[in-house]
């Protein structure tokens, strides 16, 4: 069996597509997890016509995934941070303090799409940070940062129901430390920003936490906690993302990249991080947060 999520922003969602949907494909009963927002329903076997399904309800706003019934609640949460569960690039921010803001956000872009190799675009755009006082960060951090909507609800509740939480990005360290405590992560793994003085060097310590790093530490974690990497769910937005994303037993693209998208068969373009939730069947009534 297979089970078929609906998911829209808010009031997005309309029974009759829904119930129409469910009629078309033959499916079973049809469950709200959070009326006008999420549904679900089973089916036999995925549909032939899914990706057209798809594409037509991506011109309503509505993400629809198919995936096995079997396994779908996880037991570990591994998650991107910039454009994931911050909406920003952090790169990118204190690049425009720096006054180098367009010439990073040019490459971080490109590095994203995976038009370019991530570790030497990550010591390129550091590079171009050289001699920025480090207490920017701070700065940054207070004034510019702000969570994804669904952050919080989505580590709360995992947390809640017994999973383990990680933080893995290839930003870096004095972002991911800060936000992850914040949002209560088990774990946080990123990249070093090199100090010297109270600057920036310019340099970023190695090695670098990129797309093979980010695997690593998915199956590093699952053998700590005595998991296959099926039990968990995994989510990101870039090209440095899409090892864990296929690795992981759901690995979700989240707003991403086209380029991105296009190789993940669970794309959420339209809902926040609460979908990750909802494909797992969760209530919005049993979120914590």
């Amino acid at each position: 069996m297979h089970t078929v999520t609906l998911i829209a922003p808010k009031n997005g969602l309309m029974p009759e597509l829904a119930e129409n949907l469910r009629n078309g494909w033959g499916g079973t009963g049809l469950h709200w997890l959070s009326p006008g927002e999420a549904a679900e329903f089973g089916i036999k076997s995925v549909p032939s016509n899914q990706w057209e399904i798809w594409s037509e309800l991506q011109s309503n706003e509505v993400d629809l995934v198919v995936q096995p019934e079997e396994c779908r609640r996880k037991r570990m949460l591994l998650a991107d941070m910039d454009s994931t569960i911050v909406e920003q690039e952090c790169i990118d921010e204190l690049a425009l303090e720096a006054g180098v803001g367009d010439g990073v956000r040019q490459i971080t872009s490109r590095a994203m799409n995976g038009e370019l190799n991530f570790e030497s675009a990550l010591r390129e755009r550091v590079a171009l940070l050289k001699g920025l006082s480090e207490s920017v960060i701070g700065k940054v951090l207070e004034e510019r940062i702000t969570f994804m909507p669904g952050a919080r609800e989505l580590v709360a509740t995992m947390r809640a129901r017994g999973a383990y939480t990680a933080l893995v990005s290839g930003g870096f360290t004095a972002f991911t430390s800060q936000i992850a405590a914040e949002l209560g992560f088990d774990e946080h793994r990123s990249n070093r920003l090199l100090v010297n003085d109270g600057s920036l060097t310019g340099k970023v310590a190695e090695p670098i936490l990129g797309r093979d790093a980010k695997v690593a530490a998915l199956n590093d974690m699952a053998q700590k906690l005595g998991i296959d990497v099926s039990d968990a769910i995994a989510v990101g937005d870039g090209a440095n993302d899409l090892g864990m994303l296929g690795c992981a037993g759901t690995g979700v693209a989240l707003h991403a990249k086209p380029s991105v998208a296009a190789k993940c068969d669970v794309r959420i373009n339209h809902g926040d991080l609460t979908a990750l939730l909802f494909l797992q069947g969760i209530f919005r009534d049993e979120f914590a947060g």
